[in-house]
């Protein structure tokens, strides 16, 4: 009997154990010291489903979709599986019950407690009870007689006894054990067992031995031991086909006999040398499953055991290899339930080939199973293997040439299999089949679920009380769903066969009395999902469809999902959808995303993307950071945030397996934010969600972007900066949505990583890496590049120092050209991606103003950030720009107030200017006319600007873009016919950008040329342009002394 021993797995805390197979063999089912029943799909499984029965769970058995599980509550209880529902409590006694069994029909469970007892309940009406008493210490274990006659029964008395069920009394007892004086202190539990089927022999463990008692006649008829055995056996187990026995041993030595033979087949050692405490075999006598007292799972798989009788003249023995893979479990459960029968009568041949072509599996997929078995007398492959000196093989071949060619007959397919789609789930909630759940977790607060026999009620719990304080709520409806925001509490339950499915919301921040309202779904249609935003509820449902809502009750739009809905998440004006836009093979799940940001200007981010996924795993949560940009994680515990500034990408940001000490481990995620940079997860040892009591603990995570090589300096520098530029995205995001945002921070990131960017240009240096110091410069801002030119002179590279010069040179002039507000240069370099038109464009500010229009609406109230405790939505803490108002320059958009006007042309001119002199002293003499007529339309530009008091902006003349987009406006219209008229100047100013030095600097020549400026330049001579340039400076001086704010507009480029 060859079989593999899989490697253990943590189930349960440290303690006693138990296992035992479903009817099917598909579910693992243990419990343990930590109350808690875990439903495993198989060993490998990551995240078992898990029931809590009580404080502790001492034993448990399964029987036709019933659990019964003996708690730290004195109570024997009732689950439905695998759903986990409560249904009822069984008995109660005096203190905690130590066994638990059903009989062969699973019509009655007996159950063995410390107070003495046994008690027999029937399952249909628990108040039909039949007490044995008789021990007089605690009752190690029980077992039914397969014929329901008789029940066994072991005590801390040192007493076996074996009892008529009718009658309630003691037919036998035998003094076989150690007596002690509780269940903890026994030497072995003495987990006895009767021979399934016939029930011929009744097992008991007796030291390093397994006593075999006849049925009827109580003798004993003989010992199974071992030599290797020198601890004692603790619990015993029969096969499902009555031939074989497992024991588990103290030591942790697994050993299994042939019953007839009384020989030993299979040893195995526990890994790590704990006490076996419990073991279960599979219906198909496959695999044995084991619990050590570590709260530890393992497996012993590839037994081959599913025959049910002792011998066979028809079973083929010199060709076992013809019945291998024929039979999966179901066909073995059939076999070993209903065709095996002590009584049944020998059958023929003829019989047996019809019996083995019924038996054929009718997917056509082949595993490893048992031979054909339909009687008493059947012998499987496996015991044939084991023992063919003893049976002989001259049998003849008839069963296996029936066989085999009908499973020829059938094609297996051998292309991918398709994947189950992962079902929809709210992100933030434990599963819905727990009686104590979380059904919301975010950084709002928390909302408990509780289904028990006591209470049906939902409480809420917000982290911030000065939001709101706590509530009670009735679960009268049986809401299974909820979300929580700083406006309201949404709820959802399915619908019955009386009542709709309904969707309830408490709107707590309203100002009148009615704070709360209900809707019910149409006939038919089920909420799959939902969400809250900033004044706005969406729910998805079964019928495809989204409906939104507002948070007082108004119903809003409606439209199609393109999918089965995963799970949504709401904040501010946003909507994130996941959905399933195609089925998955092998493994992998097909999901999409859409974006969408409501409003008064209602848009579409994103559409039908495919949401990318480690391989093999699915979606486990998604949500928004508190700054408004979208992320989510999958089962593998890799965190991926969206980066606008590269198309609307997503970046892998974290993974939270990397700090997890145990495979089982995992993180369960609440929350994220951009600045500070956490992830906000919860710990869960050996599972993936955590228990509501006691209250989880918070942990926080620290973000790491994958890069290569992150153990050396350069690495680490990259990570940072590449880490600080997609963490800051969000400023411009929210500058854009009309959103008033820290300068203060934004300023401080954008310095950070101008600080990041020099000290890997010094480093290059250091390597004499000269190409990738330009490449480095090519990031930086005009004012790191004017220090980067003097460190590279400092450091004697002459030639970088060069090159250098012509990137600050190109610089200068792209600011010229693109006349942006100077509030944010360094930020615009960090994101090539985000481009706004400048302020002399008289279309754009057209829009704009629009846009200031619809912001006025948005006023939310200021709160500032206040540890430990970090606000769920910054946008709470904000207040909407008005670009009417005087206050519209911190919302990052140009105005047409007085107050942005000293920003434009007076600074940029002075700067540009100091940085184009210093270059010049680097640059060689023949690049000397280039940088001259840059240099002097720089200082022409002053002669444009009107005084700071009169709006002068249509007398101005066109700069080079303006000129460029006149003659391609209709080029990029006819490409893009979807665009607004914004969306058709940040277009034209992409490709603008993307032109070279020389392109660009044509086209502003030729403007300057139009208004007769080029002319003139060209014309003057070097005495004159002195002069002017001597008046122009005088001039500015004037300006700038009547002016404070273009004073400090200037000092903030002066950087030497």
């Amino acid at each position: 009997m060859p079989c593999e021993r899989k490697p253990m797995r943590y189930g349960h805390s440290e303690g006693h154990t138990e296992v035992c197979f479903d009817d099917t063999g598909r579910y693992i089912v243990t419990c343990g010291n930590d109350g808690d029943v875990r439903i495993w799909e198989s060993l490998d499984d990551d995240d078992p489903k898990f029931i809590t029965v009580g404080e502790k769970a001492y034993s448990l058995a399964l029987k036709k979709g019933k659990l019964v599980t003996a708690s730290s509550s004195n109570t024997v209880q009732i689950h439905t599986f695998p759903d986990g529902d409560p249904d009822g409590i069984l008995t109660r006694f005096t203190t905690n019950a130590t066994h638990v069994t059903f009989n062969r029909s699973g019509t009655r469970v007996a159950a063995g407690s410390s107070d003495f007892m046994v008690k027999v309940v029937e399952v249909s009406d628990s108040s039909q009870q039949k007490t044995l008493r008789g021990h007089e210490a605690p009752v190690l274990s029980v077992t039914f007689d397969p014929k329901d006659e008789y029940l066994a029964s072991s005590s801390c008395d040192g007493s076996v006894v074996v009892w008529s069920i009718e009658q309630q009394t003691q037919v036998i007892s035998w003094p076989l054990l150690q007596k002690t004086n509780d269940v903890s202190n026994a030497t072995s539990l003495c987990r006895l067992a009767f021979q399934p089927a016939a029930g011929k022999f009744l097992a008991v463990p007796v030291e390093t031995r397994v006593h075999l008692y006849e049925r009827g006649s109580w003798d004993h008829v003989g010992s199974l031991s071992d030599e290797l055995l020198t601890q004692p056996v603790n619990v015993a187990a029969w096969s499902p086909c009555g031939r074989f026995l497992a024991a588990g041993a103290i030591g942790g030595l697994l050993t299994i006999w042939d019953v007839n033979s009384r020989l030993v087949v299979e040893r195995q050692k526990h890994e790590k040398g704990f006490t076996v405490c419990s073991l279960a075999w599979h219906p198909s006598g496959s695999q044995i499953a084991y619990t050590d007292t570590e709260g530890c799972l393992g497996l012993l798989d590839g037994l081959g055991t599913s025959g049910t009788g002792t011998s066979s003249t028809k079973a083929p023995a010199a060709k076992p290899k013809d019945y291998d893979d024929l039979f999966d479990e179901d066909d073995d459960r059939l076999m070993d339930e209903g065709l095996s029968d002590a009584n049944s009568p020998v059958k023929k041949a003829a019989e047996d080939e019809d019996d083995d072509d019924f038996l054929i599996p009718s997917t056509g997929r082949v595993r490893n199973r048992g031979a054909i078995l339909n009687d008493e007398n059947s012998l499987d492959t496996g015991s044939l293997k084991l023992g063919q000196d003893k049976f002989g093989d001259d049998e003849d071949d008839d069963a296996g040439s029936s066989v085999a060619p009908a499973t020829a007959q059938r094609p297996v397919y051998d292309g991918p299999v398709p994947t189950p789609p992962q079902k929809a789930f709210q992100p933030g909630a434990t599963p819905a089949h727990l009686t104590h759940r979380f059904m919301m977790w975010n950084s709002v607060g928390i909302v408990r679920g509780y289904n028990d026999e006591q209470d049906n009620a939902i409480d809420v719990e917000f982290h911030d009380t000065a939001v709101h304080h706590a509530m009670h709520l009735t679960n009268s409806l049986g809401h299974t769903m909820a979300d929580l925001s700083q406006e309201a509490v949404l709820l959802a339950c399915p619908s019955t066969d009386d009542l709709a499915s309904k969707l309830q919301c408490l709107h707590f921040s309203c100002w009148d009395t009615s704070k709360e309202w209900m809707v019910d779904l149409p006939q038919g249609e089920d909420v799959k999902a939902l969400c809250l935003g900033q004044g706005w509820a969406a729910v998805a449902t079964s019928a495809l469809l989204l409906r939104l809502f507002s948070v007082g009750g108004v119903q809003r739009e409606i439209f199609s999902l393109p999918g089965p809905v995963v799970c949504m998440a709401g904040h501010g004006e946003q909507l994130l959808l996941v959905y399933h836009r195609a089925t998955g093979f092998d493994g992998e799940q097909a999901l999409g995303i859409q974006l969408l940001q409501f409003g008064r200007r209602k848009r579409q981010l994103m559409n039908g993307e495919p949401l990318p996924l480690s391989p093999k795993s699915y979606l486990s949560w998604a949500g928004f950071t508190a700054e408004g940009t979208a992320c989510y994680v999958d089962s593998n515990g890799l965190v991926r945030m969206l980066n606008r500034a590269l198309g609307n990408t997503w970046t892998p940001v974290c993974n939270t397996r990397e700090t997890c000490k145990s495979k089982s481990d995992h993180y369960w995620v609440v929350g994220a934010h951009e600045n500070p940079q956490q992830l906000r997860c919860i710990p869960c040892k050996g599972s993936r969600y955590p228990p509501t009591l006691p209250r989880p603990a918070v942990a926080i995570l620290p973000f790491k972007l994958p890069l290569c090589q992150t153990s050396t300096e350069k690495g680490q520098m990259e990570e940072q900066y590449w880490r600080s530029v997609l963490f800051h995205n969000h400023y411009s995001f929210l500058s854009s949505s009309g959103y008033e945002v820290d300068e203060a921070a934004q300023t401080q990131s954008d310095k950070e990583q101008q600080e990041l960017l020099m000290k890997m240009f010094a480093l290059s240096c250091k390597l004499e890496r000269e190409f990738r110091c330009v490449e480095l410069a090519e990031l930086m801002t005009q004012n790191v590049v004017t220090l980067a030119i003097r460190y590279a002179s400092r450091s004697r590279r002459m030639n970088l120092a060069q090159r250098l010069s012509e990137i600050a040179l190109e610089k200068s002039t792209q600011l010229q050209e693109d006349e942006e507000p100077e509030d944010e240069p360094d930020y615009r370099q960090s994101e090539p991606y985000n481009t706004r038109q400048n302020e002399e464009d008289d279309e754009e500010e057209q829009v704009e103003e629009e846009d200031g229009r619809e912001m006025e609406t948005e006023e939310t109230k200021r709160r500032e950030f206040s540890p430990p405790f970090l606000s769920s939505n910054i946008l709470d803490n904000m207040r909407s720009s008005r670009k009417l108002a005087p206050l519209s320059g911190s919302a990052g958009k140009p105005s047409k107030g007085p107050v942005l006007k000293p920003l434009a042309p007076r600074t940029k001119a002075k700067a540009q200017s100091t940085l184009l002199q210093i270059s010049s002293n680097k640059m060689p003499s023949k690049k000397t006319p280039e940088a001259a007529e840059p240099a002097a339309d720089l200082q022409k530009q002053p002669d444009v600007v009107a005084p700071p008091a009169e709006n002068t902006e249509n007398k101005r003349p066109k700069t080079g873009f303006q000129l460029w987009l006149d003659e391609n406006r209709k080029i990029i219209i006819a490409n893009n016919p979807d665009l607004d008229e914004t969306d058709v100047i940040k277009e034209a100013m992409g490709r603008f950008r993307t032109m070279s030095a020389d392109e660009r600097l044509s086209w502003t020549e030729r403007a300057k040329g139009q208004s007769g400026d080029a002319a003139d330049v060209k014309k003057r001579k070097r005495a004159e342009n002195e002069v002017v340039e001597s008046d122009e400076s005088n001039a500015r001086k004037k300006s700038s002394s009547l002016d404070p704010s273009s004073k400090l507009s200037a000092f903030a480029f002066s950087k030497n």
